[in-house]
């Protein structure tokens, strides 16, 4: 991470990847605001949750771009989400600053820069844990989009492993409520022991209870 390689184009923080490309994000207008003002189209991941009349604990070991975790949050619930890249913290924590003054719900929201490894044993007590792993071979076989692609390569230049498959193997060796694991929908399971799946066009959620 160069330090230098961080600016401000109207008050959002940028990160220079290249001399092509830079990324930002913003909650506020945009792709991921157009998504966050169509959440009653997020019917997938609605089913993956299930419904509760409760408030949820929710753990998402593999934070991204944080979408999925803002979805979690506007539908009442409390989540933990972990980014293990220095670069992407930084960028995400400067558009959550922004947008919390429009969106309370961020106040529910515990957002760390650390391997999800490190930490998930201190939040067993989550009602579910969350995740969206991003392997080599997905990587080279679905169509992915920019700020997607923009991720990959932050991920390279910091030259960081995703460990999500350690982890949620680790996990399933433990005592936990419900496992949601977001899969390309032709990808193989990470664990073929899947109680039950949701199934969209592009994606799948694989979805593990301990009973």
């Amino acid at each position: 991470m160069k330090e230098e390689h961080f600016f401000y184009i109207n008050n959002i923080l940028h990160y220079k990847i290249s001399n092509n490309e830079s990324l930002s994000f913003d909650f506020l207008k945009g792709r991921l605001f157009n998504r966050l003002k169509k959440i009653e189209h997020e019917s997938l991941i609605k089913k993956a949750i299930g419904k509760n009349k409760v408030k949820l604990k929710i753990f998402d070991a593999t934070a991204g771009s944080l979408i999925d975790s803002i979805i979690f949050l506007k539908l009442g619930h409390r989540v933990v989400a972990c980014e293990h890249s220095k670069i992407l913290y930084r960028l995400l924590d400067d558009a959550i600053l922004r947008a919390k003054k429009e969106y309370d719900f961020f106040e529910n929201l515990t957002f760390v820069n650390l391997d999800s490894a490190k930490i998930i044993d201190n939040h067993k007590d989550s009602d579910i844990f969350y995740f969206d792993p991003m392997f080599k071979d997905i990587k080279q076989n679905v169509k992915r989009s920019g700020t997607l692609q923009k991720i990959g390569n932050i991920l390279d230049l910091e030259k960081l492993e995703d460990t999500s498959i350690q982890i949620f193997d680790q996990l399933l060796k433990n005592k936990y409520k419900k496992i949601i694991v977001k899969r390309p929908i032709k990808s193989n399971p990470l664990n073929e022991k899947i109680n039950y799946q949701v199934k969209g066009r592009a994606i799948r959620y694989d979805i593990y209870v301990k009973t």
